[in-house]
């Protein structure tokens, strides 16, 4: 059997065919200041400019180097708009003259700086969104301890705050980022030379924020930062295309996750390989149709298990699937993931005559597997989850059906005698196979399994010579018999299945439900007393059951928060 091969989002398609126009974003990016990134971004500019692009300097700042200024002859310079601030005279971007101008490319230096109090803007990052939306290019220049989600980081390595940053997704959606790169030992020398800042600020700066350790550090963030960003376009790029193939890029790793009592083994050797790779990896966990019948505590081993792997790092996911290797291998190459980790027991069921990673093997050869071995007993076979139904009230489901196949085989059976005697024995037998299929689909699975036996005993007692015995005188009968007892068998048991499958599909709707109308709710709260109000009186409905909110108090102390009581409803 082969595999669908992939094809595009068509969102995604979508999206991009009405995407209006928009200027063009190009980030010179680095570890830190004097590595060059005005500079190349200067030389960028003049490059465009003498191929007769109308190209207009915004902000540019030269900090008093030499090789720097020179770039800047023969571009246009945007005068700046001068601001009085707390007592002095302070010039900022004119962002209302540049709009004006309406310049093919404009250059806009370092990013993340804050404008004065009186521009439209607090921050140069949005002057450029503005730009951006006029359809003007922009070049611009920023370091890593400016980007938000690594502040912490950066503040953590060098021990100093830097309280200008910019938001990840301005970085992420810029349409090219190039990593100005300089090893921390010529970037020291730099800074001896006077290049970087004025000799007094530059030894202060050596003993401080630039120590070797530190350079070294930032390089490696910004490297890596790099690094995912152009992995971040390699997907991207993989999704519009519809590529197929996983490409060894990277050592990612995918972890399988099964019902299994060995899990925690699995995902541990998943991240101390992924630790010795120095790789990203996920964890998914596919659910069949027959997986849906875990019992509680075995779902509650998956649960523990995918927490364990997010808690170690990964990117967890659950899938719905009826195969599980179709849905691992689509997984896998939707996120470019070349090495695949399965478990295997020692012991292996009499029927399981292939196993999980040899079907993944063989559909996927251009693959890596990892199989760990799990010494502990795999779990028993999924059965079906206890529900909230009564045992008599189960009981009196079963028998109700039961009685109802024994009625409509006797009505089947009256209605062939009297009226369908003239009828081939094959239209009789396609009769009482669609008794079969509606006490399936209304009663389940053991109802129509009591009508398929009434049905083949009724069947020889009325219309297989000799009548009124179960004797038979044509050997091709007892055929007929066996195929008719085999499809009466299937039939009940996928239309029970999916019988089971709609119950799950509407529990699921209902959650949904649920959570977008929990949703709606919160965002009309204002105050923490509705949220929590709110959340409580939605966890009661959603899993009928009573609910407690503690948080904590001045001491930290976790106490429970007494919520009023809400007037919504949950439909």
């Amino acid at each position: 059997m082969t595999e669908e091969p992939l094809r595009p989002n068509p969102d995604k398609l979508l999206e991009k065919v009405n995407r209006q126009p928009r200027g063009k974003l190009k980030i010179f990016f680095g570890a830190c200041a004097g590595v060059g990134k005005t500079y190349a971004m200067l030389q960028e500019a003049q490059r465009l400019r003498a191929q007769g692009l109308d190209v207009l300097v915004g902000v540019v700042e030269t900090h008093g180097r030499q090789e720097t200024a020179e770039l800047l002859k023969g571009l246009t310079i945007q005068p700046p708009r001068r601001i009085h601030h707390r007592g002095r005279l302070v010039q900022e971007f004119d962002l209302d003259a540049a709009l004006a101008r309406n310049p093919a490319l404009i250059l806009m230096d370092e990013l993340a700086h804050s404008n004065a109090p009186g521009s439209r803007h607090p921050k140069r990052w949005q002057d450029v969104e503005e730009l951006l939306e006029a359809g003007i290019d922009v070049l611009t220049s920023v370091n890593v301890q400016h980007l938000e989600s690594l502040n912490d980081v950066v503040g953590g390595v060098t021990g100093i705050q830097v309280r200008e940053t910019v938001p990840d997704p301005i970085f992420d959606a810029a349409d090219e980022v190039v990593l100005v790169d300089l090893p921390p030992d010529d970037l020291r020398q730099r800074l001896h030379e006077g290049k970087v800042y004025i000799s007094g600020q530059a030894e202060r700066a050596i003993e401080h924020f630039f120590r070797k350790g530190n350079l070294i550090a930032l390089r490696e963030l910004a490297l890596r930062r790099t690094a995912d960003r152009v992995d971040d376009q390699m997907r991207a790029w993989r999704d519009n295309q519809g590529q197929e193939k996983v490409w060894h890029t990277r050592d990612a790793i995918l972890l399988c996750i099964g019902h299994s009592n060995g899990n925690e083994k699995l995902v541990r050797t998943a991240a101390r390989l992924a630790a010795k790779l120095g790789s990203v990896w996920h964890a998914v966990y596919v659910e069949t149709p027959q997986l849906h019948r875990l019992p509680e505590h075995q779902r509650r081993t998956i649960l523990s298990a995918l927490r364990l792997a997010q808690e170690l790092g990964a990117e967890t996911a659950t899938l719905a699937d009826p195969n599980e290797e179709k849905a691992v291998l689509r997984y896998a190459r939707e996120h470019n993931l070349g090495k695949i980790i399965i478990g295997r027991h020692t012991t292996r069921r009499w029927w399981h005559r292939t196993s999980f990673a040899d079907r993944l093997a063989k559909r996927a050869p251009d693959l890596d597997l990892v199989i760990v071995a799990l010494d502990e007993k795999p779990l028993p076979s999924p059965t079906r989850a206890p529900d909230t139904r009564t045992l008599s009230e189960k009981w009196r489901i079963q028998l109700r059906g039961c009685a109802v196949a024994v009625v409509l085989c006797a009505f089947i059976t009256f209605i062939a005698n009297q009226w369908l005697v003239a009828f081939d024995a094959a239209n009789l037998v396609m009769i009482y196979l669609l008794g079969v299929v509606m006490v399936a689909l209304f009663y389940g699975r053991w109802p129509s399994v009591l009508a398929t036996v009434i049905n083949v005993i009724s069947f020889d007692l009325f219309f297989i010579a000799p009548r009124g015995t179960l004797a038979v005188s044509d050997v091709q009968y007892l055929l007929t018999f066996g195929v008719m007892l085999t499809v009466g068998l299937v039939i009940g048991n996928l239309t029970a299945g999916v019988r089971y499958q709609a119950r799950i599909a509407r529990y699921r709707e209902q959650r949904t439900r649920h959570l977008y109308e929990m949703s709606k709710a919160l965002a009309d709260d204002r105050t923490p007393q509705d949220v929590a109000a709110t959340s409580v009186q939605f966890i009661n409905n959603t899993f009928q059951a009573r609910s407690l909110l503690l948080l904590p108090d001045e001491s930290w102390q976790t106490k429970p928060h007494c919520c009023r009581r809400g007037t919504r409803s949950v439909g």
